[in-house]
């Protein structure tokens, strides 16, 4: 993929990120909304990576690292581009961003039901550990 270039978003990529999201991703997020995105940004600059092929958004990861563990969310590849090696760019991008941080090993975040990125995680040289389960509690948003 000679097009291929892979960055740190900017707080401008806000809006550009939750559009392509909506094409490519699969499933929501609580924080998929433009104050959710800008403070990931803001607090981690650098986790969340943009793939983009001639100025175009074609893939995205969050590569967020809180010093103890290094965890993977919202791999989305655009449809057009998939099985092109765009999610084996980024995830390779990730794995460099947290080896320099001092991670030791990666998570990630995969919908059960998603079949087609298993086979991308798994490729990638991800497999999944059923014997832990992930637990949440929404909080309350406060004006």
């Amino acid at each position: 993929m000679d097009d291929l270039a892979i960055r740190g978003a900017a707080p401008a990529d806000a809006g550009r990120v939750l559009d392509f999201w909506r094409t490519a991703a699969e499933g929501t997020s609580i924080s998929d909304d433009p104050d959710g995105v800008a403070r990931l940004i803001a607090r981690d600059p650098g986790a969340l990576l943009l793939a983009e092929a001639g100025g175009v958004l074609v893939g995205t990861v969050i590569a967020g690292f809180d010093g103890w563990r290094c965890h993977l969310y919202r791999l989305a590849v655009h449809p057009e581009r998939r099985r092109q090696g765009v999610a084996r760019a980024l995830l390779a991008a990730a794995e460099e961003r947290f080896t320099a941080l001092g991670g030791r090993r990666g998570d990630a975040m995969v919908l059960e039901r998603n079949e087609r990125a298993h086979h991308a995680w798994r490729s990638a040289g991800y497999a999944p550990e059923h014997h832990w389960r992930r637990w949440t509690k929404p909080f309350e948003r406060t004006p």
